[in-house]
């Protein structure tokens, strides 16, 4: 039986690839989306720890996606948290998210208080020295060959020359003096949030609940840097599950109808070979057997061929967008693989009940 399916499969390779195509374009889409959004989220919560903050304060009814807030606290208020017991530091900071060509979270920072939370490592260059320059990492340095300190380049359509090349993983990949951000996002005297620094983790909770103390504060979110980084879950994110389930149900749809109607027609051109089987004692179990284990051996060949095909998207991402990253995790791998398969046997289902409903009289008289 088994070498009867193999020659079914060899014997139409034309319909058998675009089958194996189809599951693999399937495997494709739903591993894709998921590498990219799951990889923006995971690097944003990488550099955002690695600030070197303990506590953050954002404005009432705001994002967990930082960056789409706008910047509607007065920076004034760092006078008011950096007179608090056990408080450090206070720096304050306007994100702003760009669409500019790609997605990316820009950073207006004071420079003095954002190095004291945790001091900047540079590569190359030095601090601001200028309203109009800006800080860049080392990642973003190497997706544009030979960037280095002194090259100007376009933030927010504006031109920066480049102070500094930082190592990766200190906030955002381009930062940039808040007095700047401010004035080019009309936001004088504003910031986004702020970064907070605590003389000991012990006492977070405590700062916590006398910044909501005091008065006027009692609707800002204040929360650890380690509970906002527990937040960011897809689930937290709006429109990420919703955007994962269209391409998700499209994927299915493509690989449900590609198998459907490979199978349908391939029952209709075994019409007679179907009839010689159940005259020889084949059973309508046998039959519908016989087109899902067809079906699943073409759904295993597209699910390892859109999992390799993946991987050679992760690479082709990273040559091209270093800056983007794109994470593949066993747990999607195994979703995905079985969203597939699973897509792939319904498709085949109607197909397999038309052959196995064949009366033989008719299959073997059938031309």
């Amino acid at each position: 039986m088994n070498k009867l399916i193999i020659a079914n499969i060899v014997h139409r390779p034309v319909r058998s690839i675009i089958s194996i195509l189809a599951v693999a374009i399937e495997v494709i889409m739903i591993l894709s989306i998921v590498g990219i959004f799951m990889g923006m989220l995971n690097d944003t919560k990488q550099r955002t720890n690695g600030i070197g903050a303990d506590l953050m304060m954002r404005p009432p009814n705001s994002s967990y996606m930082v960056g789409v807030s706008g910047a509607p606290m007065p920076i004034k208020f760092v006078d008011v948290l950096r007179k608090l017991p056990h408080v450090v530091l206070v720096s304050p900071v306007n994100q702003k998210i760009s669409t500019d060509r790609k997605i990316e979270i820009l950073y207006g920072i004071d420079y003095e208080s954002f190095d004291a939370l945790k001091p900047f490592k540079y590569v190359s260059g030095t601090k601001f020295q200028g309203p109009n320059d800006v800080i860049v990492d080392d990642l973003f340095a190497s997706s544009v060959r030979g960037t280095k300190v002194g090259d100007t380049i376009e933030i927010l359509r504006h031109p920066f020359r480049i102070s500094g090349i930082m190592e990766r993983g200190k906030g955002g990949r381009k930062l940039i003096p808040i007095a700047t951000m401010n004035a080019i996002t009309d936001a004088e005297g504003k910031a986004s949030l702020f970064y907070i620094k605590c003389d000991s983790p012990a006492n977070d909770d405590v700062v916590m609940q006398e910044i909501r103390a005091v008065h006027g504060f009692e609707g800002y979110p204040v929360e650890t840097i380690d509970s906002w980084l527990d937040e960011m879950t897809p689930d937290k994110l709006p429109g990420f599950n919703i955007a994962l389930d269209v391409v998700r149900s499209v994927a299915v749809v493509v690989g449900f109808l590609a198998i459907f109607q490979s199978m349908y027609t391939a029952v209709l051109e075994r019409t007679r070979e179907i009839g010689i089987l159940k005259s020889m004692g084949a059973s309508k179990l046998t039959i519908v057997d016989v087109i899902l284990r067809e079906t699943a051996v073409m759904a295993l060949a597209g699910i390892v061929l859109g999992i390799a095909a993946t991987f050679a998207v992760k690479l082709l991402m990273a040559h091209f967008f270093p800056t983007t990253n794109f994470e593949i995790t066993g747990l999607w791998l195994l979703k995905a693989a079985g969203i597939a398969f699973v897509g792939a046997l319904g498709g085949a289902l109607y197909p397999a009940w038309i052959a196995a409903r064949k009366d033989p009289i008719d299959a073997l008289a059938y031309e």
